[in-house]
This record gives C-alpha cells, structure tokens and sequence, in this order.
C-alpha cells in the first residue's frame, strides 16, 4: 500500500545519493556497484554510506 511506496521511494532516493557520493570520491563507478546499490536494502546502504566517510578505495565501502 501507501507506506511500502513510500519505503521503497525512500530506499530509491537514498541509493541515488549513495551512488552521487561513490563517484564523486571513487569515480568512475562500474556498473556493478551501480547494480549492487540500486538491489541492496535500506539497512545495507545506511553501512555504505557510512563507510564512505572512512574508506580509502571503493572496494573498502562494500567489504562484508
């Protein structure tokens, strides 16, 4: 319904700025990490996004 909209519009904008920031430091992005991002889940961008402030190499924002 209206809030699973919502959440995944959310989710969607939130994976559009993650991307933004990923190739402003790590440019350019292959299109694996853009694939990667735009199926994760809400929790797993909130990690990467905070790994951005830390990570030396775009590998080290997706380390598990």
């Amino acid at each position: 319904g209206l809030l699973e909209g919502e959440a995944k519009g959310e989710t969607k904008g939130e994976a559009k700025l993650l991307m933004r920031q990923l190739s402003r430091r790590f440019q350019p992005l292959p299109n694996e990490v853009t694939d990667r991002i735009q199926k994760a889940d809400p929790n797993t961008i909130e990690i990467w996004a905070d790994r951005i402030l830390d990570a030396k190499s775009l590998e080290e924002v997706f380390l598990e």
